[in-house]
């Protein structure tokens, strides 16, 4: 898929695809790129993501835009959503060493130990999101609670952006683990630190994604078998 979607969004940066023209059909593309529906149908969801393309039901997939700004996710651009979550999930984060119940640890302990089983990409993300809504839970403040309830969605879309485009998912279990330990052992500090250090990792990635550097990304010909 990473492969396909490199072709792809190479072909609309480089100009083979303009901005209001309509791709091949997942047919042809999927002729032309040798690969299968599933694996061309994933590199699209992609590149919809990312804000090239848009897809109109029954008309096909077209190009709106020549090079990646800020993807979406629902309802929110990356850069709003992680301008937030750092304003927000930080000091939960300490507020949650500080207030966490013996029940807060033994439930997210429990996430955190199915999503280090976990291996469907799908089953993950839902787990994670409901990480993230635990922690702001544990800072027993409501409030918190509903803010991350209000961008979860948000939360769920990016994580799999980032699951499916950077590998993050093990990156991303060790940094959950780091913020349950700094949790358990009530420190406020270690709390915010890992809560950054995994956002700045999150905008990391992102941003590898978003301005991939050119001697990666391929300018002609297909993806390899």
């Amino acid at each position: 898929m990473e492969a396909v979607l490199a072709h792809l969004r190479a072909a609309i940066e480089n100009g083979e695809y303009a901005v209001g023209d309509k791709l091949p059909s997942e047919a042809e593309l999927c002729r032309t790129l040798e690969v299968s529906r599933p694996v061309l149908r994933e590199a699209l969801r992609a590149l919809q993501t990312m804000g090239l393309t848009v897809s109109k039901t029954g008309k096909g997939t077209f190009v709106v835009a020549s090079a990646v700004e800020d993807p979406t996710f629902g309802d929110y651009a990356a850069s709003d959503l992680l301008e937030v979550r750092r304003h927000v999930e930080i000091p939960v984060a300490g507020y949650a060493a500080r207030r966490r119940t013996p029940e807060d640890l033994d439930h997210l302990t429990h996430l955190l130990e199915r999503m280090e089983r976990e291996t469907d990409t799908t089953s993950w993300v839902a787990l994670d999101s409901l990480f993230h809504l635990a922690v702001a839970q544990a800072a027993q403040n409501p409030v918190f609670r509903r803010v991350i309830e209000e961008i979860r969605d948000a939360l769920a879309r990016q994580s799999a952006f980032l699951n499916e485009l950077g590998g993050r998912r093990e990156q991303s279990n060790r940094e959950h683990r780091a913020i349950v330990e700094a949790l358990m052992d009530g420190s406020e500090l270690d709390a915010t630190d890992a809560m950054a250090h995994h956002l700045d990792r999150v905008e990391t990635t992102l941003t590898d994604i978003v301005r991939p550097s050119r001697a990666e990304t391929p300018t002609e010909g297909g993806p390899e078998a």
